[in-house]
């Protein structure tokens, strides 16, 4: 302790010479040496910063169809207030970052940094044999399921094939009777033009009057 922090009797001598403590000097140095080399091996990755662990989830497959062929052959006019999902190539709006090809996109979203920034963690869960039973027997039910509805596709398709099948064969059907009624209304009227025609007169004596040329031909 320096002069000019003794007070009353505790202060001796008449040293006014400032003083320090050169051991608490030395220990302060040394760890600020320590710290300022912590620091440069965190910046340059020789150590890791220590932080609280989190706990993250098991790696997990995802439940979505990743989409990939949306902007094929599309063309987009970018400008400067384009927003970044829009600036072409594939947007990643968890870690907010545009990739230009979809090769780079899968590598991306498939990697560490991003199932970080998505809770999840790189370590995949051990299977048991009992996980092993329970998805086979998940992938068969969903094959027995998918049959079914195929079968019952088909037999929606048989059914709307005979339907179509019948009002056709309806249709053709009221087209024949049509025209077989057309037909016999014809035939109808050409007896009735022959009856009024037919004056009762002889055939012979019609030719010979000259009458034979004013009838019809039809029989």
């Amino acid at each position: 302790m320096s002069f000019y922090g003794q007070s009353g009797s505790q202060a001796s001598g008449t040293n006014h010479r400032r003083t320090w403590d050169e051991k608490q000097y030395s220990l302060a140095a040394q760890q600020r040496m320590l710290d300022e080399k912590e620091a440069e091996d965190i910046r340059t990755g020789k150590k890791k910063k220590d932080e609280p662990k989190v706990k993250r989830e098991m790696l997990q497959a995802r439940e979505y169809a990743v989409d990939l062929d949306s902007k094929v052959g599309k063309s987009v006019v970018i400008t400067k207030a384009t927003p970044s999902a829009e600036t072409g190539g594939f947007y990643c709006d968890v870690c907010d970052c545009v990739v230009k090809d979809s090769i780079n996109f899968l590598d991306h979203i498939n990697g560490k940094n991003h199932q970080r920034n998505i809770g999840m963690s790189m370590k995949t869960k051990k299977s048991t044999v009992d996980d092993v039973r329970n998805r086979f027997k998940m992938l068969k039910e969903k094959k027995e399921r998918e049959k079914k509805e195929a079968q019952v596709e088909q037999l929606l398709e048989d059914v709307q094939e005979e339907e179509s099948k019948m009002a056709d064969f309806k249709k053709d059907k009221k087209t024949i009777e049509s025209r077989k009624r057309k037909r016999e209304t014809r035939r109808d009227d050409d007896e009735d033009e022959e009856e009024e025609e037919d004056d009762g007169l002889d055939p012979e004596i019609r030719a010979m009057m000259g009458f034979a040329g004013f009838s019809t031909s039809k029989r």
